[in-house]
């Protein structure tokens, strides 16, 4: 474990944290700092633990709001991922389909080739 010190509020703090992660504490530090620096600029200085839990709130708010759009976004790619499932089957429905057309086709033109060749070949003989 590492330890790293913070500035939240103007006030330093030790806080231990994983190996690598001082940087990342840091940040979270900074991050929330701003936001109590933004909230006693908007409403003046009404003492450091209430700015703190309304920055802890703010946070938290943030937070449910990606929350949701998070659910939201998967439950769109789900839809998706099931509408890709479902196109891919209609495309190899009609693949098959249009393979079928095609041997039936080719099996007409067979037959009509035969025909014709039959009936070519019994009026050469009528005539020669």
């Amino acid at each position: 474990m590492s330890q790293v010190t913070v500035t939240i509020n103007g006030r330093q703090f030790r806080m231990a944290c994983e190996d690598g992660q001082e940087g990342h504490l840091i940040r979270l530090a900074h991050g929330l700092s701003r936001r109590i620096d933004k909230l006693r600029g908007n409403f003046g200085e009404v003492g450091d633990a209430r700015l703190t839990i309304m920055a802890a709130l703010m946070v938290i708010d943030e937070m449910s709001e990606l929350n949701g759009r998070l659910k939201r976004l998967e439950e769109d790619m789900a839809a998706l991922q099931a509408a890709r499932v479902a196109s891919a089957e209609r495309v190899q429905a009609t693949q098959a389909a249009i393979a079928a057309a095609l041997n039936a086709a080719a099996e007409r033109i067979e037959g009509l080739t035969r025909e014709l060749n039959q009936t070519v070949g019994e009026a050469a003989v009528a005539m020669g």
